[in-house]
């Protein structure tokens, strides 16, 4: 499969600009070495808290591949005051941060000659991060699955809103599951694509079956936003539980998620809410990830041609 070289795939030292979105727990060494072995950035995670298991993770990634993967630093919910070191420390370079203002920690990670994105899920967040010197951003839609912010637009009105402004590259997340999705992105602007909820539901997730089934099984209406009055939002799946909390102004998320591994890791999909983008409704079938990947590949170039043919 012939390889994309842009910007992205230039700073990143990847074939394909495809990223694996840093979800808690689930991005580890068996996902993200999958993802980094077929072409793309495995990311690992850091929003779980457990930097000695994170620490751990990275050697495995090294012993299991020897392409690119990174590192997330989810600024809201790592309260470890030295985080950024520990990042460093790693030996990556390439860096996403999120849920936060990055501006604190793009300094040093740059200066440490990480190559550092910043996810938004908004047009002045945009801003803010450009301002604090990001080379990138990953421009998060409203459509994807997980924390949100509760006034959050589609991707669609999004990056081409940020696209039109900015110089740096774009990647685009929420609602990208193959590659007419990815073609779509990359008519709106982004140079890559981050992938979660299709990620999820790949073979090498360490997931539990039930939720992959419910993601294959999933309608287009299958996923919800809850906590839409507070912050942060969430999308979840659909599911007795969530259903309940559907128009309540505003929930304690931490409670919530305090059983989240039940869920994750013991199938029990009543025990929290599963983070799940309404992707889930085009997602039919559990695929190893370089399958994913050079299907999406495939695809991409594929509606591309068939796109210009008919201009």
């Amino acid at each position: 499969m012939k390889a994309i070289q842009n910007r992205l795939t230039d700073l990143l030292g990847v074939e394909y600009p495809i990223i694996q979105a840093p979800m808690g727990w689930i991005a580890r060494s068996q996902l993200a070495s999958a993802v980094s072995k077929a072409g793309g950035m495995g990311i690992i995670e850091t929003s779980s808290g457990e930097l000695d298991q994170i620490k751990i993770e990275i050697k495995k990634m090294r012993q299991l591949t020897d392409q690119p993967f990174g590192v997330n630093i989810a600024l809201a919910f790592v309260k470890d005051p030295d985080i950024v070191q520990f990042v460093i420390d790693q030996g990556v370079q390439f860096v996403s941060t999120s849920a936060g203002n990055p501006a604190p920690v793009v300094g040093p990670l740059k200066d440490a000659g990480l190559t550092v994105f910043h996810v938004v899920p908004s047009f002045k967040a945009a801003m803010k991060a450009i301002e604090a010197g990001v080379d990138g951003l990953i421009v998060e839609g409203i459509e994807g699955g997980g924390f949100k912010n509760p006034r959050g637009v589609a991707s669609m009105v999004l990056i081409p809103m940020i696209a039109n402004k900015v110089q740096v590259p774009i990647v685009a997340a929420g609602g990208i599951t193959d590659g007419c999705s990815m073609a779509a992105a990359f008519a709106l602007g982004a140079e890559g694509v981050q992938m979660g909820t299709r990620m999820v539901s790949s073979a090498e997730s360490p997931v539990h079956q039930n939720w992959k089934d419910a993601i294959t099984n999933a309608s287009d209406q299958d996923t919800m936003i809850i906590n839409q009055f507070s912050s942060p939002a969430l999308r979840v799946l659909r599911t007795a539980l969530t259903n309940s909390l559907e128009r309540q102004d505003s929930i304690d998320y931490r409670s919530i998620f305090s059983k989240v591994q039940e869920l994750y890791f013991g199938g029990d999909m009543e025990s929290s809410a599963a983070l799940t983008g309404q992707v889930a409704g085009r997602i039919e079938t559990v695929k190893p990830v370089a399958q994913i990947i050079e299907e999406t590949m495939t695809e991409f170039y594929e509606t591309v041609e068939r796109m210009s043919q008919h201009l």
